[in-house]
């Protein structure tokens, strides 16, 4: 009896709204990089999940209204770009630039390390979209030969990485323009880092949102033509 309210969609539900809401306060408590909310409540339900034999196929079910609140998230990100709207004003090539080479380096450095490191085809097909969100990485991936499961842990590391100490290591090559920082962290860590750009500033969020948005578009055009290349 209890074990079936465990599994129950309610019970699985409100544990991962209860357990993100609990980590999120002790994280703005702390201000530790390591009790990141995304990152423990990702490890407490893989805890969870794997005591209670629940299969992740079940647990995708019965939250699949996070993920449409997830979609919902995206889409508002336009308001913020609205509201910025002036600051990107004559700033079209400098962005699109940005753009296009954190995509190809991004695509291009992961593979020749991980290559180097003895990774085979799989592998390398796998992790070279992992700095765009996981539907779009997954899709591009996917008809290229890479394995989805790889493809979508390597994506949330990154971003949670990314997210960690995206700002940190920005300021410490002395990177403080709020849209250079902005357009960082959206080409590098997709929605994990923008949500990070959004508590930095109005400005950090919009571009970050935006940058989020091209990488996307830019890896999916691009990473087919590249892997022709590199390996």
């Amino acid at each position: 009896m209890i074990e079936s309210i465990l599994k129950s969609d309610l019970c699985l539900l409100t544990l991962t709204i209860g357990l993100y809401c609990g980590c999120s306060s002790l994280y703005r408590r702390t201000h530790t990089v390591f009790l990141h909310p995304v990152l423990l409540t990702f490890l407490a339900m893989i805890a969870f999940l794997k005591i209670l034999g629940v299969p992740y196929e079940r647990y995708r079910e019965a939250t699949e209204i996070l993920n449409f609140a997830l979609g919902m998230s995206v889409v508002a990100l336009g308001y913020l770009l609205y509201e910025q709207k002036e600051q990107m004003k004559g700033q079209t090539a400098p962005i699109l630039a940005s753009i296009l080479s954190g995509c190809i380096v991004g695509i291009i450095s992961v593979v020749y390390i991980a290559e180097y490191m003895g990774a085979d085809r799989t592998i390398l097909t796998s992790i070279a979209p992992k700095s765009v969100t996981v539907p779009i990485a997954v899709a591009v991936a996917a008809p290229l030969g890479g394995e989805v499961t790889v493809t979508s842990v390597v994506v949330f590391c990154v971003g949670i990485f990314g997210n960690m100490i995206g700002f940190r290591l920005l300021k410490l090559f002395g990177i403080r323009n709020p849209k250079a920082q902005g357009l960082a962290m959206g080409s590098a860590a997709h929605g994990v880092g923008t949500a990070r750009a959004i508590e930095q500033g109005a400005v950090e969020g919009a571009m970050s949102g935006l940058a989020m948005a091209l990488m996307g578009i830019a890896t999916a055009l691009l990473l087919p033509l590249i892997e022709k290349y590199l390996y």
